[in-house]
Parts: C-alpha cells; structure tokens; sequence
C-alpha cells in the first residue's frame, strides 16, 4: 500500500465521517461521501482523491479500505496470544497441542484430536474426537469442530459457529421421517472465517469443502456435501442446501436462498434474498436478483412495470366500463 500525504494533524484515535472529532483519523471511499467529508470534524482522511479531502489534511491512497484496515491492524492490534492449558480445561491424553497453544478454561480437546501451534481455544471452544485444527486459529467461545472434521491455518471461527453438525438427512419409512446417517466429515481449508452462530453441514458420505480465503457470515446454514469455491463470500443469513455446488469467487447477500444439487459458476452474484430453484444452473460472472432469480437488469424491469400495473388496470376497469 503506498499513499502521500496533504496537509498535517496529530492524531489519536479512528472514527467514522460522523463521530471523528479533531484527533481521528477516518476516510472516504467516492464521491458519494464527499459532502460528509466536508462538514466532519476528522482531523484528517484517508481519500483515493485529495479533492475529497474537503480541505482537510489527507493521505491519498489506491484504496481508502484497504489502507483502513492496514491501520486498524496496527492501532488496534489482537491480544497477544498466552500458551498453555489453563485450569478448567480437558485436553485428552491422547490429543496432541502444537507449540504455543492457548486452551482457555471450559475449553476441551478430545480424544485423537490435533491443534496447530499458536492455535487459541477461546472458553467453551470445543474440538472433537479426531478432529483437527490448523496452525495461527482462534476459536472464540463456544465454537465447535465436531468429530472427524478439518479446519486449515489461520481460520477464524466466531462464537457459537459449528462445522460437522450433522446433515439434514431424512427418508419416510411409510410411517415416520427415518434419519440417514451423517457419517461424513467437513473440511475447512486456509484462512476461512465462519461467523457466529453459522452451521456448517457434515456430509453424509465424503466432505462437506470450504474453499481457501472464504468469509462466512453470522448466521449462515451451508447444508451437507456443499462445496464452496476459493474466495467466495457469504453474507448473514445465506442458505445453502444439500450437494450445492459454488464456485470461485462467489458472493451470496443477505438472505440468498439455495435450494439443494444447485450450480453456481466463478465469480456469479446473487443479490439480497434473491432464490434458486432445486438442480438450477447459474452461469459464471451472472449477476441475479429475486426470486426465482433472473438477471439483474430484467429483475430491475419486470418491477418496475409491477410498479405500473395498478394504473394501467384502473385504465383497463375503466374501459370495460364504458364498453359495458
């Protein structure tokens, strides 16, 4: 990241446009938020471009966020990590700690299971009979890595997350829903985060995968055998359904339902509580909206004329009226 500087301040603290006083730092991202910059009492703003400033001392950057986060990492950093199994904690005999594991009290470890150096146990965290965790994860209170699962380096798993619970697998018998085993694992790979509260499906048979570099949201259900592309991101309260198949890149918003055996090619977008169907097909870099999901922009027309049809069936009303 590389920026230059405009005008001078000292400054102590990071706030938004609206509650910066004299002595933070904050930032623009376009245009849109250049008559906020104006009237902020920042003392200073990161800008892409110094005519956003409003005047005011800036560093202009390539990327106001990207520069944001760089600084929050350092004026804000994580507490330092303290090894060692703290009283109230159980760690099985037979489980095995990297150098530098943290493993707070309420913490437990089970039988056969692996944890990576450095790896922090937040209390209540949970990792299950021949599971294993990464080297450099945190997992905060209450998460959970069920039985068998996997989760890579450097994974961040919010509180109350859960990968491995068991699959929504059901077949009637004729005279009630009979469970099918679940008897598959999931696997995590490489700095994934998993929100609080999110689910994630253990297969019924092989894996449930999560690609390298993804973000999952509070709230998020990914159902059993999904796979998720690289990079991808989930957004609060996504729905995946069973044997799902996302590819790279993908971005799910808020409320995006997947129905079960679904394809959704690199890079495709699906809008806030946009749908689709059972075994569809979403091509790679489509962008859709509602449900079911149709490409943005016929989304975008089709309501509107929505818009239109009260006034066009009082016309047509109207019309049968006089012809009567």
């Amino acid at each position: 990241m590389r920026g230059r500087a405009r005008g001078s301040a000292t400054l102590t603290g990071v706030a938004t446009l609206e509650s910066a006083g004299p002595s933070d730092l904050s930032w623009v991202v376009d245009e849109r938020r250049a008559a906020e910059a104006a009237r902020s009492a920042a003392g200073g703003l990161l800008v892409a471009e110094e005519a956003l400033a409003g005047g005011k001392p800036c560093v202009v950057v390539e990327n106001p966020q990207l520069a944001l986060a760089t600084w929050l990492g350092v004026f804000r950093p994580p507490p330092a990590r303290k090894g060692g199994v703290a009283r109230g904690a159980f760690v099985h005999r037979s489980a095995r700690l990297g150098a530098g594991v943290s493993v707070a009290p309420g913490a437990t470890v089970a039988a056969g299971a692996r944890v990576g150096a450095r790896t922090m146990l937040a209390a209540g965290a949970f990792v299950g009979e021949n599971a294993s965790v990464g080297e450099d994860c945190i997992l905060h209170p209450n998460a959970a890595v069920l039985d068998g699962c996997r989760i890579g380096a450097r994974c961040v798993l919010q509180a109350g997350a859960v990968v491995g619970s068991d699959g929504f697998g059901y077949v009637w018998d004729g005279a009630s829903h009979r469970k099918v085993p679940q008897v598959g694992t999931v696997r995590v790979e490489d700095d994934v985060e998993i929100g609080a509260n999110a689910a994630i499906d253990r297969a019924t048979l092989g894996e449930t995968i999560i690609g390298r570099g993804t973000k999952i949201d509070n709230l998020v259900q990914i159902g059993h055998n999904v796979v998720v592309g690289e990079h991808s991101l989930l957004c609060g309260q996504a729905g995946i359904g069973g044997s799902s198949r996302l590819g790279r890149g993908v971005t799910l918003a808020g409320q995006v339902g997947i129905s079960d055996h679904v394809t959704i090619g690199d890079g495709a977008v699906l809008t806030g509580q946009a749908g689709v169907a059972r075994q569809g097909r979403v091509e790679a870099g489509a962008v859709l909206s509602g449900m079911p999901a149709l490409p943005h922009r016929e989304f975008l027309r089709r309501a509107a004329l929505l818009g239109r049809l009260e006034k066009a069936l009082e016309r047509l009303a109207k019309l049968e009226s006089r012809l009567g």
